[in-house]
Order: C-alpha cells, then sequence, then structure tokens
C-alpha cells in the first residue's frame, strides 16, 4: 500500500494544526499500519505540561494511527467519527517521550470489529525499543 504524508493525513481525520500528531504512514495494509512522527520533539506541542511530554500521550499517537488506518481501509475517504472509549493492558518503558531524539514508531493492530466498534492493539517504538503498549477499543459514529 503506498505511503501517504502529514498533509493527507491531516485531510482524512478530524485532528488539525499542532494536534495532528503524525508525520506519515510508513506501512498499511489491512490489519495494521505503521505511522511515524517527530512532534513529540517539538517544545511547542500542544500536549506539554510543566514543560514535558509524558508518556500517556503515547495513546493519542495511537488513536491517530487508528483514525488514519480507517480512513485508509475506507478508500481515502475522510474517517468516520470515533471515540476512544477505553484502554487496557497499558504498559510502558519510559515515562516521557519529549527526551527522545529519534522519531517515533506508531504501530496499530487491528484485532477484531464490526461496523460499531473496533478492537486495536498499539505500540510505540524508538527503534527497536518498544516504550509503550496496550489495547484500545473504539467507538464508530457514536453520534448517530
Amino acid at each position: 500500500m503506498t505511503t501517504h504524508d502529514r498533509d493527507w493525513i491531516a485531510a482524512h481525520i478530524p485532528h488539525q494544526g499542532d494536534m495532528c500528531l503524525l508525520d506519515g504512514v510508513l506501512h498499511a495494509d489491512e490489519q495494521r499500519i505503521a505511522c511515524r512522527a517527530l512532534s513529540h520533539r517539538d517544545a511547542s506541542h500542544p500536549l506539554r505540561h510543566a514543560g514535558r511530554l509524558g508518556v500517556a500521550v503515547g495513546i493519542e499517537y495511537a488513536a491517530q494511527a487508528m483514525a488514519v488506518h480507517g480512513a485508509i481501509l475506507g478508500g481515502g475517504e475522510p474517517g468516520r467519527s470515533g471515540y476512544l472509549t477505553s484502554v487496557r493492558e497499558a504498559r510502558w518503558s519510559v515515562s516521557r517521550l519529549d527526551d527522545l531524539s529519534g522519531p517515533l514508531e506508531v504501530h496499530a493492530e487491528r484485532l477484531s470489529g464490526t461496523d460499531n466498534n473496533v478492537l486495536y492493539a498499539f505500540s510505540l517504538r524508538d527503534g527497536e525499543r518498544e516504550l509503550m503498549g496496550g489495547r484500545a477499543t473504539v467507538i464508530l459514529n457514536a453520534d448517530h
């Protein structure tokens, strides 16, 4: 599958401006997506608190990767609205993301789903090192 840059991502997910955290898609297929992000190093990151970007922000990176995956699977149409409803089995090996010098890789794997909800496993990586991971459930079209 072809790769997509930040402009394509911003056109297909609800997050705009500085809140669009992903810079590109490295790989996507029917079950998995891998994205690249550099925004964790930005001193003006909108999710920084007290000058730090805590590892829990990785959940937002993962949620955006899931939204991009949905848009790609939908043939490039803007993704359906969705809400992250639960995160389970969360684990992390670092306390913050802003002190990492390399790009983040954001991975998500669709484990199951219906027309109304999707379950993903996700992880953030710095090269070969897993920084955090878990599972997340997304409810689609919850506003209908």
